[in-house]
């Protein structure tokens, strides 16, 4: 009998052990996978407007972010972006409501591309600023930042009469935006 109860005692001891490793390795891969999770917040990232170039009346533009050294996040695939002045001018997006998340990390950037005319219609408006809204205010180490990222529009006037009064923007892409 005591042999049989040695074998349980072994059995018990190796079934506790094998079940705390198992839920240690599990912890450990959670844990390492947090910061490539983590949304950006404006503190992580520089931003600014890059002017694209011009061609048969449309002007093409975009919202570049590249992460500080040292920083690692995700940009959802569509961002909030609203228009400061120029009333008659909306943004409209051409992105998927599904786009791919894009991640960023010590220097490596992402972009929004902005499309929009500006051939002499009699009504033209001239934004002020381009605000975006960061998916997070609080990054990994608990810094917060406000949310919201203004850039001063650089790029004259934009149609604003019915018929052409948008500013089209799409997904967030990975890379450097794209100039002329």
């Amino acid at each position: 009998m005591t042999t049989r109860k040695n074998i349980r005692r072994s059995a018990a001891v190796l079934l506790v052990a094998g079940a705390a490793a198992g839920a240690t390795a599990l912890t450990a891969g959670t844990a390492g996978a947090m910061p490539t999770d983590f949304h950006c917040t404006s503190g992580q990232v520089t931003s600014r407007l890059v002017y694209g170039g011009a061609g048969a009346g449309g002007r093409d533009a975009a919202i570049q972010f590249t992460a500080k050294q040292g920083e690692t996040c995700t940009l959802p695939g569509t961002l909030p972006i609203d228009l400061v002045g120029a009333r008659d001018v909306v943004l409209s997006s051409d992105a998927a409501p599904d786009a791919p998340s894009v991640e960023i990390s010590d220097g490596s950037s992402a972009y929004i591309p902005l499309h929009w005319t500006a051939i002499g219609a009699p009504q033209q408006e001239t934004p002020l600023a381009l605000t975006v809204t960061a998916p997070q205010e609080t990054s990994p180490r608990g810094d917060t930042s406000d949310p919201r990222i203004t850039l001063p529009w650089d790029f004259g006037a934009v149609n604003a009469a019915p018929e052409s009064h948008t500013i089209r923007t799409g997904a967030v892409t990975a890379g450097t935006a794209p100039t002329v």
